[in-house]
């Protein structure tokens, strides 16, 4: 049985799964160039049927996310979605009713859903669909934070686990606290949209004119250069309680808005975004904390667009009562599509674990496709038939001090460049970190860069584990141990913390890459960031690279065995 899941908002995508297997998964963004597209995932449902080799006949279910009120209202009127998406991105002027309808939009996100919205999105969606071939296919809905929950549980590799989800609102919810056992998902108790820790950042990141559900990250880091302030002298610590598994908001979202804004008028901007990350952190380690106690878990998976923040995810990772932690890499709604996919196979075929080793679920491409586009666009190229000697050829470039941009096999699904769409560099070079964030990126100065590291030189960082497995995917934050800064400038905070991605054997060429790095400089470490401009996608295709490759004027490219070279 193949399942189709799809999800047709906020960084919308598609996603096929057959039997325990993920197969295919992909975001819109990364085909139509538009980061986080919130449109109907044509494109990405085309992407699973063309990768696959698949036709609308091939697909057995098709399974969907969320039926609330606003989302209903989106699907039959796709217009005001896009308006919305145009005012969040700033990608059109700030006209008189842009504050309105983003004060509507708090407002009809808290009306969770009913028989009537569920039915009409079934209408809706099945609409599109029959457009694209899929006719008298049968359509489920499962609600919002049961598919992020799926995805955390099934995913996590954990016997038995508690279970939290946290984001802004999808279907009434902001939260979920579950038990994960003997291959079945039973929730303890929901967190209402109106006590909203992802609402309350999303407030925060707008306040300080950044783009809400999208530069969350950039609060976390502008937080490092704050004058601290005590949790007792914190005005924000009084806008959530916390009683057991039990969130309380004591304002709505609306009102909460008002309320952050007079306290951005008292403070300067590094330390309102301080205030705002130690409120976030202290509020989700003490439910946590309660919500391990009651399920009397050790091990905790977790997903949902709080989750992204590595620091929250290292505070837990060091809870005395964690024995392991696993976070959905793809966790925010980006990952709807396969959590939808998930929970039907679940629902209909008891399938509750996945094997899960990697992320690499999106297309490749052959050496003809490499070799179209780079004479399309006249350039320079050498082709390696030996792979080790393009492993080598490479290394020496990075430990000369070069930038290569690297684009190997499957594309990574979810936020993170994981070494299949990479722009990597030494690690220990300040003034490299600052030539990608200023020249190349054209992102923040003060946002850091993370590092790749050899499993076995996880010894660089504070309370990781003593054995693998390590985290692979990037999708929490570690402290580094004494003195080992100096070999990690150009990829920590000011705080000394960073992000890192541990390499196995598993990662082949990847691992391969970092080793002879290591031979070359004596460490396993590189920068690695995303193959992309700040503000666009990840690259996918050799297509996207290209543009990418003459856009930023770098001097080198590795797309599978050919070696791009700048020609002055």
């Amino acid at each position: 049985m193949r399942i189709l899941g799809i999800w047709d908002g906020h960084d919308a995508g598609a996603a096929v799964v057959s039997e325990g297997t993920i197969e295919f998964a992909i975001n819109e963004e990364r085909l139509s160039g538009r980061k986080l597209d919130v449109g109907f995932p044509t494109l990405s449902i085309e992407a699973c049927l063309n990768y696959l080799n698949l036709t609308p006949d091939d697909i057995d279910h098709i399974s969907s996310s969320t039926t609330d009120f606003s989302k209903t209202l989106t699907r039959a009127a796709p217009s005001l979605k896009e308006q919305y998406y145009m005012i969040r991105r700033r990608k059109t002027e700030q006209g008189s009713m842009s504050a309105l309808k983003k004060k509507a939009k708090y407002f009809l996100t808290e009306i969770g859903p009913s028989r009537l919205t569920e039915i009409a999105s079934g209408v809706l969606l099945k609409k599109r669909l029959r457009a694209m071939g899929f006719k008298d296919k049968p359509l489920l809905h499962f609600d919002h934070h049961l598919c992020h929950a799926a995805s955390a549980a099934f995913c996590s590799g954990f016997d038995r686990c508690l279970i939290l989800t946290l984001d802004g609102i999808g279907d009434g919810l902001s939260g979920s606290v579950s038990v994960f056992e003997e291959g079945r998902l039973h929730r303890v108790a929901a967190i209402s949209g109106r006590d909203s820790f992802g609402i309350f950042f999303e407030h925060v990141t707008n306040l300080l004119n950044m783009r809400e559900l999208e530069d969350e990250g950039k609060v976390m880091a502008l937080a490092d250069y704050a004058y601290p302030v005590e949790d007792s002298k914190n005005p924000m610590m009084e806008l959530f309680s916390v009683s057991g598994v039990n969130v309380a908001a004591r304002y709505g979202s609306l009102e909460m808005y008002e309320r952050l804004k007079k306290i951005l008028w008292r403070y300067p901007s590094e330390q309102f975004a301080f205030m705002a990350q130690r409120t976030l952190e202290a509020k989700v380690i003490a439910l946590i904390e309660n919500a391990l106690h009651a399920t009397r878990c050790k091990y905790i998976a977790m997903s949902g667009g709080v989750f992204s923040n590595i620091r929250v995810n290292m505070l837990v990772d060091e809870l005395k009562g964690v024995t392991g932690s696993f976070i959905f890499p793809h966790m925010g709604d980006g990952g709807l599509a396969l959590g939808a996919a998930m929970a039907a196979n679940y629902k209909l075929n008891n399938i509750s674990r996945y094997e899960f080793n990697d992320v690499f679920f999106g297309p490749d491409f052959g050496s003809q496709a490499i070799v179209d586009t780079l004479n399309k666009y006249n350039l320079k190229y050498t082709k390696y038939e030996d792979a080790d000697e393009l492993i080598k050829e490479t290394a020496a470039l990075i430990a000369a001090g070069q930038i290569v941009f690297w684009f190997q096999g499957r594309m990574e699904y979810g936020p993170r460049a994981l070494g299949h769409r990479s722009i990597l560099a030494m690690a220990n070079s300040e003034e490299i970190k600052n030539h990608l964030n200023l020249r190349l990126k054209m992102r923040v100065w003060y946002q850091p860069f993370c590092p790749s590291i050899l499993d076995e030189d996880f010894r660089y960082f504070a309370a990781a584990p003593e054995t693998p497995p390590f985290d692979k995917f990037m999708t929490r934050g570690y402290r580094l141990m004494p003195g080992a800064a100096s070999e990690m400038k150009g990829v920590i905070s000011l705080a000394g913390t960073c992000r890192p991605q541990a390499v196995s054997e598993r990662d082949g060429r990847y691992y391969s890459l970092l080793r002879e790095v290591k031979r070359l400089t004596g460490r396993g470490i590189v920068l690695n960031t995303s193959f992309n401009l700040h503000g666009d996608p990840l690259v996918c295709s050799p297509e996207d690279a290209a543009k990418t490759f003459i856009a930023t004027n770098n001097d080198y490219m590795v797309i599978e065995n050919f070696m791009v070279t700048r020609t002055p």
